[in-house]
């Protein structure tokens, strides 16, 4: 029988760190992005300790700020960002929205297949927040507790993140860690580096068994929650019909050449209907709350808000034709550019006294009053010359942008908070997408690296304005960056120094002759520990070595053992300890005692299915 290997004092000094490593992330005495810090410059100091000099090469001590996973890592937050920010997430929502339907199976089903499909191209964090603003909508119109709703969305975004390599931080980070380990290994025993679908099986099958594991047993494992009262008249242009008893959706009609509006001005024609005309388009040029003295010219393109009545007469008397719904101003008053908003004028504003033609409205402030609000009076007509009053409530159509530079000036109080601060460029969206295919194109017809591919995309979407560097630079979560490239060097170290062969022989030896199969699933029950204790990321460049070593010694297949750590490092549902977790524990009033009743079942199906599935496929 060949020796077991010694504990040498490079192996007992790295073993020494990845126990404090681990303590730090358990304990939570700082972050774990300082966590990871701390720990690569530990590692760094006993670089220069005479006995450890092949520890580590200061090469490697800050190689994982350049690594491979993390360029990949960046490049997927900024192309998930880019996605966000022209609003094709907010077009899937509303697509949700309208074929949801009623009923809990069909709601479920949609949202959590859905969030689950775009986790695995986007961080899982990133696709929960995306879409809990759509959860809560459905909820309120739906009447269905959010609690029966939010912990099957957010599963499944955790398991949407298996189905690509590039879904979930283990699994981009997983390539790198295979490369590193061929370094030391004969040719062989050398392992293929995964394709970007190579672990589709893998997540179909567990999102498909956790949604069917919510739809048979949801009503029994989730909280019930508090049933909400339909409430039909949700939206703002129903609550202002409802409030205000007007009319605030915008409707785009063709002034055609011979209609008797032509040549009149906006002010004139205002004064004639109760009509608001917020925006306006004729010989290619597009104008955004048009000046009042602007005239009517044809053929032109009007967006107007008018009561239906008044809109009728409105069209008869112009000639004008009625479009079904906007396509010139499609994208420049898009729900998530442009809308109406309630402002009040406060005691002390400068406002009191003046009117909209003193303050010119328009073109200071980018405001078209729609009415006012006064002492339970609401005025439509001839706002023009209305003098403010203290109170007075001030409803308007208004490019978000707009309003969020009002909220600086004390001369207002925006009554209306749930808009988008950050300004949308839905029009970009044909962009966004090419960017997107063309990156994954790459990836998958191409010998082009995973990051230059990834980032080939992402610099793309920045190029062409889709969004800009700043916005590109929030996009990123640099807490996840250096919490990796923090954490690399350890992995390195476990590696180098043989304290993943030393810790994987010592422990064969221990358990004897055992079948291979109980060897991998051993391996997916740590990693399901560990990440309920660290992060996944911390997680994976511990445990990647260490089975790969334990596969090499019980003569199994080390690149099936280092995906089960990267794929296992995602089942996290037991505790609120997960991002995901404890970003759905508020919105659905959830206590640990719920994701210990649901999570537990959901941790051994995560089990069976990805080591049955692993074990079938590879």
């Amino acid at each position: 029988m060949e020796s077991l290997p010694v504990l040498t004092t490079e192996m007992a000094i790295v073993l020494s760190i990845v126990v404090f490593a681990v303590f730090l992330f358990v304990t939570e005495l700082v972050r774990v992005d300082v966590a990871a810090i701390l720990v690569m410059t530990l590692l760094g100091l006993l670089i220069y300790v005479p006995s450890l000099e092949g520890l580590l090469s200061p090469d490697i001590l800050f190689s994982g700020l350049s690594s491979n996973a993390v360029v990949s890592i960046i490049a997927v937050m900024i192309l998930g960002g880019g996605l966000d920010k022209t609003g094709v997430m907010e077009r899937v929502a509303w697509v949700i929205l309208r074929f949801g339907g009623q009923t809990e199976r069909k709601v479920v089903s949609l949202v959590s297949g859905t969030v689950a499909a775009v986790s695995s191209f986007m961080q899982n964090i990133g696709a929960t927040a995306l879409f809990l603003p759509v959860v809560s909508r459905i909820s309120y119109r739906t009447g269905l507790p959010m609690s029966r709703l939010v912990m099957p969305m957010g599963f499944c975004a955790i398991l949407g993140g298996t189905m690509t390599m590039v879904g979930s931080s283990p699994l981009i980070m997983l390539n790198d860690l295979i490369d590193h380990a061929n370094e030391k290994l004969p040719a062989d025993q050398v392992m293929d580096e995964f394709g970007l679908f190579a672990v589709a099986p893998v997540g179909i099958a567990l999102v498909a068994s956790g949604l069917a594991y919510f739809l048979l047993f949801g009503r029994r494992i989730l909280p019930a929650g508090e049933t909400r009262t339909v409430r039909r008249g949700a939206g703002t242009v129903r609550y202002l019909r409802r409030i205000y008893g007007m009319d605030a959706a915008v409707r785009e009609v063709e002034v055609p050449l011979g209609s008797p509006l032509v040549g009149k001005d906006i002010k004139t024609v205002q004064r004639e209907y109760e009509v608001k005309i917020v925006a306006s388009r004729y010989a290619g040029k597009v104008l955004v709350s048009p000046p009042i003295e602007a005239p009517i010219a044809a053929p032109a393109t009007l967006a107007v808000i008018a009561p239906p009545a008044e809109l009728k007469h409105f069209i008869a008397d112009g000639g004008l034709a009625l479009r079904p719904k906007l396509k010139e101003f499609r994208h420049l008053l898009a729900r998530s550019i442009a809308g109406v908003a309630e402002i009040v004028v406060p005691p002390d504003s400068h406002l009191i006294g003046k009117s909209v033609r003193d303050l010119r409205l328009r073109m200071t402030y980018g405001l078209t009053l729609i009415s006012i609000l006064r002492a339970g009076e609401t005025i439509r007509n001839r706002l023009q010359n209305v003098p403010f009053e203290a109170g007075d409530t001030l409803v308007c159509h208004t490019r978000w942008d707009n309003l969020a530079r009002l909220e600086r000036d004390r001369d207002f109080v925006i009554v209306t908070t749930d808009y988008p601060r950050e300004e949308q460029h839905p029009y970009k969206v044909a962009l966004a997408l090419a960017f997107f295919a063309l990156s994954l194109g790459l990836v998958l017809f191409s010998n082009i690296m995973l990051p230059i591919a990834l980032m080939t995309g992402a610099v793309g979407m920045i190029v062409f304005g889709v969004l800009t560097m700043d916005e590109a630079y929030r996009a990123v979560s640099w807490k996840t960056v250096f919490l990796l490239a923090g954490l690399l060097p350890l992995g390195h170290a476990v590696e180098t120094s043989g304290t993943a062969a030393y810790v994987a022989q010592h422990l064969l030896a221990w358990l004897g002759d055992v079948p291979a199969w109980v060897l991998q699933a051993l391996v997916a029950v740590l990693a399901a520990f560990f990440t309920l204790v660290m992060s996944n990321v911390g997680a994976t460049v511990l445990l990647v070595p260490f089975a790969i070593n334990l596969a090499l010694a019980a003569g199994a297949d080390p690149a099936m053992f280092a995906l089960t750590v990267a794929i296992s490092t995602s089942n996290s549902f037991i505790l609120p300890t997960h991002q995901v977790n404890a970003l759905i524990m508020g919105p659905g009033n959830y206590r640990v005692a719920h994701f210990l009743r649901a999570g537990s079942v959901m941790t051994l199906l995560f089990l069976v299915v990805s080591l049955v599935v692993l074990n079938l496929v590879f």
